[in-house]
């Protein structure tokens, strides 16, 4: 029996993949598209989602085909400086087409054994106190302990589990490819200049080799949003916006997104999860969506492969809703309410030129980055040190990098009293003697995901934070 079928070779499903290989679990991944997608929907990694690929070994492959950019402007397109003092070593955006993102993990995925079947459609399933039966489109059933769906906004897995999806409906659409413009750059950026003082939801940008990237607002809804526009139709929508088509043609792509927020009741039911788009959508305001996936995907790993594996403590599996759902129920709140400071409407104009005055406020801008970028995300961990229940950057130790110590995607207790223990876990948690003038505690107990479980430097709380986390001692 396989252990975790995962339907979707998306970023949240390879991630995922490749977090349960470091565990050594049986994993196939099952998509439903022959061929990798061209679309380029997402268009860089936040600071947070930076930090999960440092912390595996795999930024350096993305920073060599990708581009930094400063991460201030990035709430609801408000123009301001990026704010100081950020809580992370990677205060940027790194700007990589998602198809890039897509081959990189992919290729991440293979190296570590995660078989990737592609053409393969899920159409059913039923589980079972023992594992879960996948029924595929060609009639073939696979077996496995655990399935997750990661397969998007119109997730298959969701729908036959009959979860709840709870939000609002599209109200907005925009479209959305990537075509030649047969007008001169100079013109094009004069324009696009000229109607982004009031139409924010509009733009036309280089992606190369005479290629523009074309963002304009729709119409209304069409009646089947599956359906990509054609040429003509965003001729027509870039005409009553701008003005003129920019002698737009030659299509690589086209398509749509709404702006659309639901969220999933429950990302676990038995023996079946939800992960990515298919328990969270939302308007793509600040870039999140793709991140969102991937840190859903960093947080729920290690703990479905420690059930597989024997050792996880009580409620440690359900942990992943507890903590996961709040998190995207705050980036729907805060894309709300981007989309809303968009509007041309004259209410919303003025809140914005109000939220623009308060960012001008160091704190106010700084809070809003981090909730973009999600280096704000704190988990409910309970009462104790500051930093409990948050991420740890990547401090600089006498030895090296915190970061380059957590590849192997293991808890690890970084120690600078020299006196603690971690027997009885080491089979599970790293035991890291060294100092770090950023650390301000005397001893720090990483979960996998980076996030801080406990600090302090008595033996017997260390204890109870590595039963509560990493389950009973071995022998």
């Amino acid at each position: 029996m396989i252990d975790v079928i995962i339907a979707g070779g998306g970023p949240t499903g390879l991630m995922l993949a490749s977090e349960l290989r470091l565990h050594d679990v049986r994993v196939l991944v099952l998509e439903k598209d022959e061929e990798p997608t061209r679309y380029v929907r997402a268009l860089g990694l936040h600071a947070r989602s930076l930090e999960v690929l440092d912390q595996r070994g795999l930024l350096e492959r993305f920073l060599a085909l990708g581009r930094q950019f400063p991460v201030g402007g990035f709430f609801a397109a408000i123009t301001k400086p990026s704010p100081g003092r950020l809580d992370t070593s990677h205060p940027y955006v790194l700007g990589i087409p998602q198809p890039i993102t897509d081959r990189l993990l992919a290729e991440r995925a293979v190296e570590v054994g995660v078989e990737v079947r592609r053409g393969c459609a899920v159409v059913g399933l039923r589980q079972d106190e023992h594992g879960v039966t996948v029924e595929l489109a060609d009639g073939a059933q696979v077996r496995s302990r655990y399935l997750v769906g990661c397969d998007g906004g119109r997730s298959t897995v969701r729908r036959l589990l009959g979860v709840g999806f709870p939000g609002e409906p599209s109200r907005v659409e925009t479209l959305l490819g990537e075509m030649e413009v047969g007008v001169p750059p100079e013109t094009v950026a004069t324009v696009v200049a000229e109607v982004r003082k009031t139409q924010l939801r509009f733009g036309l940008g280089p992606v190369g080799e005479g290629v523009y990237r074309v963002v304009v607002p729709a119409e209304g809804l069409a009646e089947d949003r599956s359906a990509p526009p054609t040429l003509d139709e965003v001729k027509r929508q870039l005409r009553a916006v701008a003005g003129t088509d920019f002698g737009v043609h030659s299509p690589r792509w086209l398509s749509r997104f709404g702006d659309g927020t639901r969220l999933v009741e429950r990302y676990r039911t038995g023996r079946v999860l939800l992960a990515g788009d298919a328990a969270h959508i939302h308007p793509p305001t600040g870039g999140q969506g793709l991140n969102l996936g991937i840190q859903d995907a960093f947080n729920l790993g290690w703990k479905l492969a420690a059930e597989i594996n024997g050792w996880a403590p009580d409620g440690l599996l359900d942990s992943y809703h507890a903590e996961r759902h709040p998190v995207a129920a705050d980036v729907l709140d805060n894309t709300r309410a981007q989309m809303e400071l968009l509007s041309t409407e004259p209410g919303a104009q003025a809140v914005r030129r109000l939220l623009a005055e308060l960012m001008d406020f160091e704190d106010v801008n700084r809070h809003l980055i981090e909730k973009v970028t999600a280096i704000g995300v704190r988990y409910d961990f309970g009462a104790g040190h500051d930093l409990l229940g948050r991420h740890l950057r990547d401090v600089r130790l006498k030895g090296g990098r915190l970061y380059e110590l957590m590849h192997g995607g293991r808890g690890l207790l970084l120690d600078q009293t020299g006196r603690l223990s971690v027997a009885g876990w080491a089979d599970r948690v790293d035991h890291v003697v060294d100092v770090s003038e950023e650390v301000d505690a005397p001893a720090v107990l990483l979960r996998p995901d980076g996030h801080v479980a406990w600090a302090g430097d008595d033996q017997q709380g260390l204890v109870g934070q590595l039963r509560r986390w990493f389950g009973a001692a071995a022998g």
